[in-house]
C-alpha cells in the first residue's frame, strides 16, 4: 500500500521509500533521497492530516511533530505497512 492511498486523518507506518534506477539498476532518485533525509524512514509512523480537494493534491503529513505536503507523485514513492494504527 502507498502513503498516497490513505485517507485523511489516517495513521501508518513507512516501510520503505522507494528509489527509481537507471538503466543500470543505480540507484539515483533524488525525491527518494530528500524524504528519507526529512525523516519519512522505515518504521516511522505517519498520519495524513488533510489532502487537497482537486485529486487529493497536495497532502498534508505529519511525521512526529512536523508537518509536511507532498505532491500525490511523492507520496506514491512511500511504501506503508498495509494495516493502519489507531
Amino acid at each position: 500500500m502507498r502513503l498516497s492511498d490513505l485517507k485523511a486523518k489516517q495513521t501508518a507506518i513507512i516501510r520503505k521509500v522507494n528509489r527509481a534506477t537507471d538503466g543500470q539498476g543505480t540507484h539515483s532518485d533524488m525525491v527518494a533521497s530528500r524524504l528519507e533525509t526529512l525523516g519519512f524512514v522505515a518504521g516511522t509512523q505517519i498520519q495524513v492530516i488533510t489532502k487537497g480537494i482537486f485529486g487529493g493534491d497536495p497532502i498534508l503529513i505529519q511525521v512526529g511533530f512536523t508537518r509536511f505536503a507532498l505532491r500525490k507523485s511523492e507520496a506514491e514513492k512511500i511504501e506503508i505497512e498495509d494495516g493502519a494504527l489507531a
